[in-house]
Formats: structure tokens, sequence, C-alpha cells
């Protein structure tokens, strides 16, 4: 039996800081990555985009919270990829992660994202990008 060639893959086309996190915004849910015991940990968040800040929702208690009241380095991830065509986008910001404690910004981060796991996750992590990059997957050209 004579093998089937496959359809071309996809091609990795950079975009820029701008159409990246405009992609970011478009989607709510993403992992942020962060040093636990001298090793990555990533968890999955809701998050949104404003002003070009990633801004996640978390429990008093969490590893993010302590990472942001030290005001470490975080990088955090999102991507909307559709299998079958192996087209789609992957973005990822890195930035330090900062505890917002301002009572009207907090007020107004609790009402526009709802924590999609615990409603007592009251606190809110603001992630300041310096490093924004990002890839759109796009469907190969036949030769």
């Amino acid at each position: 039996m004579t093998p089937v060639p496959s359809e071309p893959g996809a091609r990795m086309v950079e975009m820029g800081r701008d159409e990246a996190l405009e992609l970011l915004g478009s989607v709510q849910l993403g992992r942020v990555t962060f040093t636990d015991q001298a090793l990555p940990s990533i968890r999955p968040v809701k998050h949104l985009v404003d002003a070009g800040d990633v801004i996640v929702r978390t429990h008093g208690g969490s590893a993010l919270l302590g990472r942001a009241l030290r005001s470490e380095v975080v990088a955090y991830e999102a991507d909307e990829i559709d299998s079958a065509t192996r087209t789609g986008w992957s973005v990822v910001v890195t930035g330090t992660a900062t505890h917002i404690t301002d009572p009207a910004a907090l007020a107004r981060y609790q009402r526009l994202l709802m924590p999609w796991i615990d409603p007592e996750m009251g606190q809110v992590v603001r992630i300041q990008p310096e490093i924004v990059s990002g890839y759109r997957l796009v469907a190969a050209t036949r030769p």
C-alpha cells in the first residue's frame, strides 16, 4: 500500500505586540507560569486584558498571589488552535505580577472578571507585560 501524502501543516508567523495583546483579550482562559520551590509551576486561570495589562483573579492563599506580593516575574500564555486545520495563534506575556489593592480598581476588576471556580476568589493580580510574543499558525501554501 502506498502511503497517502499528508496535507501540508501550518507555518508560524510572528505577530506584533498590539495584535498579540488584542488576541489575548479575545479569550478568557489562559495559563500563568511562575517559579515554585525553584521549579516551574503552571495554573489555568481566567483573565482579561485592560490597557495592555493582564488581569487575573485568585484566592488569598494562592501561590500566584504570593508572587504578586513580592512583585515577581511571571509568564502568561493563552492560545486558540484548531487541531483539525493546524491553524490558530499563541501569545506569551512575560512581566511583573503585582497585587491590586486600590479599592476602586479592585471593585472594578471583581465586577468585570468572574472567577471560573470559586466566587470567593477576591484577590486580583495585574501582570504588566515587559515582553510580549505571539505567533499565528497559518495554513502552509502548497508548492
